[in-house]
């Protein structure tokens, strides 16, 4: 009797021990796995949090028409096509009287983006009474100023820029002259070779146009499709032919559907590239398969006592269906068409199979427009050779990862306040 229970106390006790390791290697894994997420949010944001500031350069403009080089001030749209670079330069040799060579000037008028031009022609534009006088302004400096002003000292020895220039904005900082401000043309601007005047917001539109288009066809489509499969369609081979190859689909690589995509709607049927109907109709044909599958399990969580009362009141079958249980499952579709939508937002690789790589500079006005998308804008920045775009490239993550958590959160409270348990 005490060598059996011996036996069971020892079976007990590495019964226990099989169970702290297991609980134990739980423990570690999740461990591991928010360590890796927080490097993974570390490093992003490290990389991307200066890309939503800039830097600007405060200079004496001095706006007269010789300099301009136009006929007639009073017009305003010849001041459309002033010189305003030559404005600029000359402020800068004001600045900086000591510079004279002409490689000197060359380097000098390096400082300022090239987007400081346009910004005087729309200040002069909105000023036409500033011709002839000097005002004292900040002009948007080059992304590699910015760079630097935004470097520790050694990123500044490390900077590719000369020493002469290292050194003029070294003195215009000392001075007081550079300011740093909230890049608010990253939320307002489209694609730019320049860094600096480069933003997402053509890239949110394009998204928003393509999204929009994706859950105007795969929501009610995916719906319809549950509802027949487990309301109405018959068990035979031929539906359990379906059922299999919808849930084979919903594993396929979403590369797979750029190809369709190319095939059937840019080969076949003539659809533009780089249009957000043409992203939105191949990202439906993605999401498809896990709106219809969420759909179903969630039509099947209504319980048969609400059809059968239902139809004891005498219900049709589509009254059954529309009148009852499409409203108590609609939590659950709308959960699952949320979760397919987050899904869709981050994909890339089938947009670039068919097009919406273009380099867009304007915002687009709707879904037959040119435009691109958030997650190939991203893969643009990332293959651009430009240092500020690195940046630029963690910033945009950055908000497609609010997006992202935005909607899987939005999913999460949807199915927290609608759903009902039986």
């Amino acid at each position: 009797m005490s060598k059996t229970t011996e036996q069971v106390r020892k079976s007990l006790a590495r019964r226990y021990r099989a169970e702290r390791r297991f609980r134990a290697y739980g423990i570690i894994s999740i461990a591991i796995g928010l360590a890796a997420l927080a490097i993974l949010f570390t490093d992003i944001i490290g990389k991307g949090h200066s890309a939503f500031f800039e830097h600007y350069i405060k200079l004496d403009i001095t706006f007269n028409e010789q300099t301009l080089d136009i006929e007639d001030a009073r017009d305003p749209e010849q001041l459309n096509y002033g010189n305003y670079d030559g404005i600029v330069r000359e402020a800068l040799k004001t600045r900086f009287p000591e510079v004279t060579e002409r490689l000197q000037v060359r380097e000098l008028s390096a400082l300022m983006s090239i987007g400081a031009g346009y910004e005087l022609r729309d200040l002069l534009r909105e000023n036409p009474e500033w011709l002839g006088t000097t005002q004292t302004l900040w002009l948007l400096a080059d992304d590699d100023v910015d760079l630097f002003l935004k470097a520790g000292e050694k990123g500044r020895q490390d900077s590719r820029m000369s020493a002469e220039q290292k050194s003029w904005i070294t003195e215009l900082e000392q001075a007081g002259d550079t300011e740093r401000r909230f890049n608010a043309s990253f939320f307002s601007r489209g694609d730019s070779r320049e860094p600096e005047l480069a933003g997402i917001w053509s890239a949110v539109v394009g998204s928003f146009f393509t999204m929009l288009v994706t859950l105007c066809l795969s929501f009610p489509i995916g719906v319809a499709a549950a509802i027949y499969l487990e309301e109405f369609a018959p068990r035979n081979r031929f539906t359990d032919f379906i059922e299999v190859n919808i849930n084979n689909l919903a594993a396929v690589p979403s590369i797979i559907f750029g190809l369709l995509g190319l095939a059937i709607f840019i080969n076949l049927f003539g659809v533009p590239r780089s249009v957000p109907v043409l992203g939105g109709l191949v990202l439906t044909l993605m999401t498809l398969p896990t709106i219809i599958i969420t759909s179903r399990a969630s039509i099947k969580t209504v319980p048969p006592s609400i059809r059968e009362a239902a139809m004891g009141l005498g219900a049709s079958r589509m009254q059954v269906v529309l009148h009852h249980v499409l409203p108590l499952a609609l939590p659950g579709m709308l959960t699952g068409a949320i979760i397919g939508m987050a899904q869709a937002l981050g994909e890339t690789a089938p947009l670039l199979l068919i097009g919406m790589v273009a380099f867009i500079v304007d915002i687009p006005t709707g879904p037959l427009d040119a435009s691109t998308v958030l997650p190939v804008q991203i893969y643009l920045w990332a293959d651009s050779p430009e240092q500020s775009f690195v940046a630029m490239t963690s910033a945009a993550i950055m908000v497609l990862l609010a997006f992202l958590i935005a909607m899987n959160t939005l999913a999460v409270v949807l199915r927290k306040r609608l759903e009902r348990r039986w």
